[in-house]
Order: structure tokens, then sequence, then C-alpha cells
């Protein structure tokens, strides 16, 4: 018995090895490798992964490009699954272009990372406690470098990304930031905040200040993260900043305290020049007066989405949506905005006229004087610099422009712009019983910036649009077309036209028009005097044709031709203007198609400005006439006299052909094709 006794643990184990055996290979190992992984694993728990910071030290330094030290108590282990990470005393260098010397130096980070997340690639921070740190963020002056890239310290620097943190605690944390070349300087201070919400378990807030392109801005707002059964998880981000007299306000929910993917939250935006805050990021857009916006603000697909944009600029309402972008790492703007009711007033700042002068003076404000005279055409200079910082597709639509002698409503603007290439195409608008269409080309690529204007109205009926001064519409039936086709150099619209070179054609097909304008126009004092008293004031003149024309050279305008055929008369014209000083120097005539008595067929004389024009209805050749009648009635005869202001009715009427195509003086002709010699020129 004893024997069997001995030998039966020996048989027992025998049989153990025997089914060992049984189980396949593969299973074995996949059995030793869970063993030694568990092994491992407990090791590192136990440990809590002290014994790696030499190895992270090193690893981390060749990685990044710059010294990683760990001063004090370092854990780095899975906590079961999830990487655990904590530095005492941490530090990691800067590049030596920096002039600082860390870009991190932190008394205690604790971190739990998701491991699976971290094996693709991504950085996803389940939690983050971060006390005592300074974070030196930095652009070289050149724009080229940023100590966050890390690696070869001459690599083009990458834009900065956050790391997704779900919860942070972070307490006298300091963060500084630097672009010289935006003219950024930030310091802001991270620290804890006791929140008043029991449902609240965390609260980081934040403060700081600094200057945007050498304008000061401060700014405070908080990370609230709350309880998991608060609003499934997600964080309540505040945030209030203020530069000038510009106020911002964003408030609502993130996923995570660094995570704007999915991101809801409210956007309000007041102050008083919309160009002041938009011109601290770098772009270019234009002035308004006093405004406030609010709108729904989304990201998503890495796209910052505006919806439900309403708001004022002004007297006018503005609503619509704005997308924002960097594709390619360049900011893209994709806007679609409506106005119902603009005023006036407020189409000033746009084109370039001073915002605070128009809260002040009204309409006086378009006008300044240079060297004593009046200028009304805008003289802000475009700001071609930020327009190369981005990219835009804006449509634009206004439905009625409220003003007393502004007959526009219908705007449509397309804006399009690309690497400094602003198109401003198609850009229409109702005028008067008309239709204006234009394209606007400003080409911001060289120096000083190229505009191209291509402004084209439509037949547009001219009693309308000559009732606000003077022109009745009863009876008036002649119709207007026009286009401007204009050239020109110059960082303002006043320095452009003022280098401009094109031409300028108003036509007038046939029509009618009422007499006393255009009798009042001629002067002819016999003819507007018959017609006084036989009370036939308002008979209409039939207009057979006209061109008032223009050829631009340099921003000087000449007459080319100026020609108008009616029943009665021939009207001409000679002299121009100039862009340059906006100065206006023309003469007008009318020549009679019939015998008229005590016509005084002198030119009627229009002088002055564009802000302030006149008119000289006594001539030197009235002047003359007069000596002559005089001089005729003293030598001959007081009836002598009366010849110097007889118009024998020679006018030559003229060839509608090439009035009604716009040509230039030289291809004008009478009605019997003969060549015009009294058209054109100064």
């Amino acid at each position: 018995m004893s024997d069997q006794s001995d030998i039966h643990p020996l048989r027992k184990h025998a049989r153990f090895w025997d089914r060992r055996k049984s189980v396949p290979r593969p299973l074995r190992w996949i059995v030793y490798l869970l063993l030694v992984l568990a092994v491992l694993w407990l090791f590192q728990y136990v440990t809590k992964g002290r014994f790696l910071k030499g190895t992270f030290q090193r690893v981390a330094s060749g990685m990044l490009g710059r010294e990683v030290r760990v001063g004090g108590d370092f854990q780095l282990y899975l906590d079961p699954v999830t990487i655990k990470f904590v530095a005492d005393d941490m530090t990691i260098a800067n590049p030596r272009w920096v002039g600082r010397r860390y870009l991190l130096d932190s008394r205690h980070v604790d971190a739990r990372i998701a491991t699976f997340r971290l094996l693709f690639g991504e950085r996803l921070f389940k939690r983050l406690n971060v006390d005592g740190a300074a974070l030196d963020l930095a652009w070289s002056a050149d724009g080229k470098r940023n100590n966050w890239t890390m690696g070869d310290p001459d690599k083009r620097g990458e834009p900065l990304e956050l790391p997704d943190i779900v919860r942070a605690q972070v307490t006298n944390t300091t963060v500084r930031y630097t672009d010289p070349r935006n003219f950024l300087f930030a310091r802001i201070a991270v620290g804890t905040v006791a929140s008043r919400d029991k449902r609240i378990a965390e609260a980081v807030g934040f403060q700081g200040s600094g200057t945007l392109r050498r304008r000061p801005f401060t700014l405070d707002g908080a990370i609230l993260s709350p309880n998991e059964t608060v609003q499934g998880g997600k964080t309540h981000f505040l945030l209030n900043a203020r530069a000038a007299r510009d106020r911002l306000a964003v408030d609502g929910l993130l996923p995570g305290a660094t995570q704007f993917e999915g991101a809801q939250l409210a956007f309000r935006l007041r102050g008083s020049n919309l160009a002041e805050p938009f011109g601290l990021l770098g772009i270019a857009v234009p002035e308004t007066r006093a405004y406030r916006f609010s709108s729904r603000l989304v990201y998503e697909d890495k796209i910052w989405k505006f919806s439900g944009l309403k708001g004022r600029f002004g007297d006018s309402d503005l609503a619509g949506a704005m997308r924002i972008s960097t594709p390619n790492d360049r900011l893209f703007i994709d806007a679609d905005l409506t106005t119902q009711v603009m005023d006036i007033r407020d189409v000033g700042p746009m084109v370039g006229y001073d915002p605070d002068r128009i809260d002040s003076m009204g309409a006086d404000a378009v006008v300044t004087r240079v060297n004593g005279a009046p200028r009304v055409l805008p003289d802000a200079p475009l700001r071609a610099e930020a327009l190369s910082r981005y990219d835009a597709d804006v449509r634009y639509k206004v439905r009625t422009i409220r003003a007393d002698n502004v007959p526009i409503s219908h705007v449509d603007l397309t804006l399009k712009l690309d690497h400094s290439l602003m198109k401003l195409s198609p850009f229409t608008f109702d005028m008067s019983g008309g239709f204006v269409s234009s394209d606007i080309i400003v080409n911001a690529r060289s120096t000083p910036v190229l505009t191209d204007y291509d402004i084209r109205l439509s037949p547009t009926p001219m009693g309308k649009l000559l009732s606000r001064w003077g022109v009745e519409e009863n009876g008036t039936s002649g119709t207007i077309k026009a286009r401007v086709e204009l050239k020109g150099r110059g960082d303002t619209v006043h320095d452009s036209l003022a280098t401009s070179t094109g031409r300028i054609a108003i036509i007038i097909p046939k029509g009618t028009m009422w007499a006393r304008n255009v009798q009042l126009s001629e002067l002819d004092i016999g003819v507007f005097v018959q017609r006084m008293f036989q009370k036939r004031l308002k008979d209409p003149i039939q207009i057979n044709c006209g061109l008032v024309a223009f050829t631009v050279r340099d921003g000087v305008a000449v007459a080319d031709p100026i020609l108008i055929d009616t029943s009665k008369n021939v009207m001409l014209g000679r002299g121009g203007f100039s862009f340059r000083d906006e100065s206006l120097d023309l003469s007008l005539r009318a020549d009679a198609k019939k015998f008229s008595l005590f016509s005084a067929q002198s030119p009627i004389g229009v002088n002055g400005y564009f802000a302030a024009p006149g008119m000289q209805v006594i001539s030197p050749e009235l002047l003359t006439r007069g000596g002559a009648a005089l001089g005729l009635g003293l030598g001959l005869s007081p009836l002598a006299g009366i010849l110097a202001f007889v118009d024998f009715g020679d006018a030559k009427a003229a060839d509608c052909g090439p009035v009604l195509q716009g040509a230039q003086a030289a291809a004008q002709r009478t009605s019997k094709g003969k060549k015009r010699k009294d058209v054109g020129g100064r």
C-alpha cells in the first residue's frame, strides 16, 4: 500500500502533462503571453513606472528635438488600461531663437490619457490636472517658425492644435502668447474657480490682457466641468472680451474642455465700428457705424458656422449666415447676408467715409477740404495688406435704401477675394425704373492697387431719374442709358480715379421732355418768353438723340462729345472735369434750327467742384453780345442793337447713328453726312 501511495502523486503529475500536451500550441503561447503581460502590468502598477523616468527623458528629448527634464516625482503606467502620467518639476526647453528658456515649466502635471486613441495618433486627455505651470507660446518675427512645432528648429511652424481634454483642473498657471508678425501679445492667468453651483464639479477660470495690432484688450471666462448627470457630461464655456469700444460674449456647451467639434454656442458682438474687431484679426471689412449682432455658433468639420445671424449697424438691419474655415492653412470667409432696409448714412462708411463724422455731421460729413477745395470722393486707403491674409466668397442683398434723393433698391452684390484679387461681380441694383449692372475688379497683388470699373445703366426713364432735380415725369418719355469704363491705380477711390483712363458715355434715345426745362437750360430767351405768355410752358420738346460722353486720360475727362439734337435746337458742349481735384469746367450752348428773336445763344458755364457745382449764366460771350448790341444801338439805331441777339437758325442737325452708338467726337456727322467740327475738345 505504501508503494502505491508513493506512486499515485507521480501518476497525477503525468496526467497533467499529458493534458498540457493536448492543448494546441498557439493557445499555449497566448496563455504564456497573457501571463507575461500580467506580470509586467503588475510590476509597472506596483512601481508606478517610476523606473521609466530616464528612458522617458531620453526618448521625449529625441522625439521633440529639445531637452525634456523631470526634476521631481515621475509616474507612467496603465491604470488599469488608461495611461496615467505624473511629472513634478517638468520642463520642456525652447529653441534658441525664442530668447526665453522654457516652452513649459510646470510644478505638477497629472494626466489620464486614452490608450487606444493614442495608438491611432489621437491625443485625448480624459482628465488633466496642472498646477504652477508657465506655458510660453511664440512665433518667430518672420512668421515662419514657432516653438511648439517640434523636431527640426528650422521646420515651418504649424498651427497650434490643442489636444482634446474632456475634464481639466488648472491652478496657478500662466499662458504667454507672442506673435510679432500679427502684433499679438497676450498673458492669460488660468486657475480653479470655486463654483457656486453644486451640480458643477470644477470650474477653470481664466483672465488676461494683451495687445492685438497695438490695440489693448482684456478677456475673462471659465470652463465649467459638470457632473456626468448634468447636460450629458458636456462642458459649459464662457468668454467675455473687450477691446476699446467693442464687446464680445460667447456662452454655450462644449463636448469637452478643449473639444469644439459639435460645440453649441451663443455668440454676441457689439461696438462702434465693425471694422475694428475684424481688423484685430487682420481681416479687412467695410467701416460701419455702431453695430450689434448675435448668432448661433457651432464648430463642425473644421468650420466655424455662424447661423441665425441678425443685428443692426447704424440704422440698418443685417441677417444671414457666415462660415469661417482655414483650408490649406489660409483663412476663408463664406457668407450669405441680407439687409431689408439700409439707411443711406450707413452706406457712407462702407465706401470710405468716416463713420464718426457721419454720426456727428450727417450728410455734410462726406465733404472734406483739401487745399481749401471741397472734396467728396472717398480718400480712405484700401487695406491691401489685410486683403492678402484671407480669401472670401460673400453674397449680399439689400432690398431698400432709405434716402431722399437716391432712388436705389434691390442691391445684389457678389464679392470674391482670392489671394488679394477682389471682384465685385456681379454688382447690380435698380435705379429709378432702370437697372445698373457693374463689374469692379480690385487687384491688390500689385502696388499701388489697380482697379477696373465697368458700370452699365440699362435704358432708364429720364423723367423718373431726374424728377428730384426738377424734371416733370408726366410728358417726359425720354430714356437714358450709360456706361462707365475706367482703369486706374491708387490705394483709395480718389487716387484710382485721379489716375484713371477710359470713357464715360450717357446716351439719350428719341423721346420727349417738358419744354420748360429744356428751354431754361438752353437759355433761349425769345422762345421761353413766347411760350410763357402763350401758356404753353409745358409743351413737350422732342429729343431726337443725345450723347454726353467724356474721354478720360490720367484722371482728366474731356467732352467727347456733348451733343443733344432736339426738334428745335442742337445742344453742344465743351470742356470737362478732373478727378484729381474734382473741379468742373464745362460750357454748354444751344444753336437754334429755326429763326429766333432775342436769343442769347451764348454758352452756359458749369464750374466749381463736384461737391459745390456752379453755373455761369452771364458768360463772356453774352457780355460780348451785349457790348455789340450797345455799340450798334449807339452807332446806328436802337433797332440795329437787336441784331446782336438774333439767331438765324443755322444749327446743323445730328446724324443719330453715331450718337446712339456712343461714338467719339471724330465719328460724329451732321444729318447730311458731313463731319462735325463743332463737337468735342475743350
